[in-house]
């Protein structure tokens, strides 16, 4: 029996048994009609839309045909002809027209208003009802009780609000869908079987079955089933589609590897580090939905004007409508009534900030940057300065090699080759990085001998005949060796904060081996950049101040705050927020928590595979501080389009809603509102949907 879980609810269903639905080329299978419904009811609501749209533009098809007949005389008298109480054919047609065009297209509409007014709220819902509604019941009462009202009947204006009204959120709707195509993406990438070994052979199983720990064999062109480490093998990975690197990253033994990326060139052995719901892709779905959900602060603000602003709207479309009913006629106050009604719906109000927010996560998500919260991208308009955490955010977190210098007649080439040799034994960092650095080089090594740690001093070792010490002074001055005459290019090297060893051959100084954490070669552009964009740059760090100031200086810090331990880091934050600043903390996510919590806008930088461990308000996929500068960008623009969409919004309304109310847009005003309205909206949409196109800009910022 094969077992797979329910995308909704998380519990394990029996695929023979179970509801399914295909979507894409993925099958989900779900424990119950409702869990079903949940997942797949954004499609099946899209396509309800869709009908609602084909009904109403149909209908007004035919409104306009019977209308047409009727002035031109096309079907001689018949339309013409009265029947019981006044009633025309005419009339009656185009009743039965309308009626359900209004009440079966128009009913989720009326339904958003009832439950509004039961709530005790007015909304743009209740505006357009009470547009339509009035405008039907109006038309109906005309068709068969003409001597009751004045001037012709409005179902046909019924119809054509609702068809500009219905016409202009499926449009609205399927931009909005557009803007969201690169998240929506992620549910597709996962492949649903991986190749386990069970009892020593290749068995493929649904990936709802494989486990943390299982071995997983991936073959060159397949997908990556799960996040893992590599075991065994060596291959390039493409993960363009997750961190949006186009370059394939090389993976070998020791590799972290991201579910859903491709493996390209070599066969890859995988022990299962994180499935279902803990995978990079899953948490990066999690937070994007997140972020959709989530409205800015600024929001809150066009909620609450929304608030006061549609009552005021009934206010003046009373006073407009009991004006021109002194001055003028009933149907040409109704006329205005239903214009001033329309045209000042707020649609393009409420929809400013969450298309803009929307648009910037999706785009977002093509960069590997993923902005969990509109609140974010508010604060980072006001940003004064980044501060970022040095081990393992600015530098790569471990000690590499930088200065092999030689003395007494030895090469270089000989002082690594005994330096590497002494220390491939050891599992000390240091040693680590003096190893791969000959490796690099191609120096060979040699075998050896008599191997002895000496703890807090160094190591000792025979190499061919010869005895080998590497060290730091308090060894030298054991053995009785001076190193006096090598002293300044020690002192010069540790000044850099670079750890410094010192090598000795049967008792002479041969040479030194300077190690550092250093920069990752992202650093220096990425705080450039930043401060191109008037950005103040900090460095925080638990460090010494002479290594913590060894790397700003190559780096272009001036501002470094130094011997700050985890805890404490949080608290250096509040004193830059007591001075005024504004601040963004960039840091790894786990030490740094607390500071990134403190932190007006908090940063997480780091692996695809340490997304379920990141607290930032902004995440960053890809190991790349570039991204900093690109996703400060990002939010910045967000917000520009959310404020150039309230602008637009409000100016609309200004503008309009005292055209309507002294009746300057003619007997058609109820449809020209309705069409305006449409229009304003799809502006607005339009206008978060050009974030889209600033792909070039953003380039710019990473050459």
């Amino acid at each position: 029996m094969v077992k797979a879980r329910d995308p909704v609810c998380g519990m394990d269903v029996d695929t023979e048994t179970a509801l399914s639905a295909k979507i894409g080329d993925r099958t989900y299978y779900f424990c119950s009609q409702s869990c079903l419904d949940v997942y797949t009811a954004p499609e099946r609501e899209l396509k309800t839309m869709k009908r609602r749209v084909a009904l109403t533009l149909l209908g007004a098809v035919a409104a306009a045909g019977l209308r047409v007949a009727f002035i031109f005389g096309l079907m001689g008298g018949i339309m013409a002809l009265q029947l019981v109480g006044g009633l025309s054919v005419y009339n009656l047609a185009i009743f039965i027209v309308s009626t359900p065009v209004v009440w079966v297209a128009g009913f989720r509409i009326y339904k958003g208003a009832y439950l509004s007014l039961r709530n005790r709220n007015i909304n743009m819902d209740v505006l357009v009802t009470v547009g339509v509604l009035a405008g039907w019941f109006y038309g109906a009462v005309n068709a068969f009780f003409p001597a009751l009202t004045q001037g012709e009947g409005y179902l046909e204006v019924a119809i054509g609000i609702l068809a500009f009204v219905l016409l202009g959120k499926y449009i609205e709707e399927l931009i909005r869908r557009r803007s969201a195509a690169s998240i929506r993406k992620l549910l597709e990438l996962q492949p649903t079987m991986a190749r386990v070994i069970k009892d020593g052979k290749e068995v493929d199983v649904p990936i709802e079955e494989v486990q943390t720990g299982d071995v997983i064999i991936i073959k060159p062109g397949e997908k990556i089933p799960i996040d893992g480490k590599v075991i065994s093998g060596y291959s390039s990975v493409d993960e363009k589609l997750l961190t949006g690197e186009s370059i394939p990253v090389e993976k070998r033994e020791g590799s972290e590897v991201i579910g859903a990326t491709i493996n390209k060139t070599g066969l890859l052995t995988i022990e299962a580090t994180r499935v279902g719901d803990d995978t990079a892709l899953s948490q990066i779905i999690h937070m994007v939905e997140e972020a959709q959900a989530s409205s800015a602060p600024v929001q809150k603000f066009a909620d609450r004007v929304t608030a006061y602003f549609v009552p005021m709207i009934f206010t003046v479309a009373a006073i407009s409508f009991t004006y021109w009913y002194v001055t003028d006629t009933f149907t040409r106050a109704f006329l205005i009534l239903l214009a001033v009604l329309l045209i000042a719906c707020p649609c393009a109000l409420g929809i400013a900030t969450p298309t803009a927010i929307l648009a910037g996560v999706g785009k977002g998500a093509e960069y590997g940057i993923l902005l969990r919260s509109g609140e974010y991208v508010e604060k980072a308009r006001k940003l004064s300065m980044v501060v970022f955490d040095k081990t393992g955010t600015l530098t790569k977190g471990e000690p590499s090699v930088t200065d092999v210098k030689s003395f007494n007649h030895f090469t270089s080439t000989e002082v690594l080759q005994f330096a590497a040799s002494a220390e491939k034994g050891s599992e000390h960092p240091l040693a680590d990085a003096i190893v791969k650095k000959a490796e690099n080089d191609n120096v060979e090594l040699q075998s050896v001998n008599s191997f002895e740690a000496l703890p807090g001093r160094g190591i000792q070792c025979i190499i061919g005949d010869k005895k080998v010490m590497l060290g730091n002074r308090k060894l030298l001055e054991e053995q009785g060796i001076s190193a006096s005459d090598i002293e300044p290019d020690i002192a010069k090297l540790e000044s850099q904060g670079k750890t410094v060893m010192i090598l000795t051959v049967e008792g002479k100084v041969a040479g030194v081996v300077a190690a550092m954490d250093t920069p990752k070669e992202s650093a220096a552009p990425a705080i450039a950049q930043l401060r191109r964009m008037k950005l103040d740059v900090a460095m925080l760090t638990g460090d010494n101040e002479r290594t913590a100031n060894a790397i700003a200086e190559q780096l272009g810090i001036t501002r470094v705050i130094a011997n700050v331990l985890p805890w404490q880091k949080a608290d250096a934050i509040k004193r830059l927020q007591a001075e005024g600043k504004v601040v963004a903390m960039v840091g790894d996510g786990i030490n740094d928590a607390p500071a990134l919590a403190q932190a007006d806008i908090g940063i997480a930088i780091g692996s695809g595979t340490d997304i379920a461990k990141e607290t930032g308000g902004i995440v960053l996929i890809k190991d790349d501080l570039r991204d900093v500068a690109l996703g400060i960008e990002l939010s910045k623009k967000t917000m520009n389009k959310i404020n150039s969409n309230l602008v637009w919004a409000f100016m609309y309304n200004v503008i309009m809603i005292p055209v309507a109310a002294l009746g300057l847009l003619g007997p058609q005003g109820p449809m020209y509102a309705a069409a305006a309205m449409a229009v304003s909206s799809l502006t607005v949409v339009g206008n978060s949907a050009t974030l889209k196109l600033a792909k070039f800009k953003f380039d710019k910022i990473k050459q």
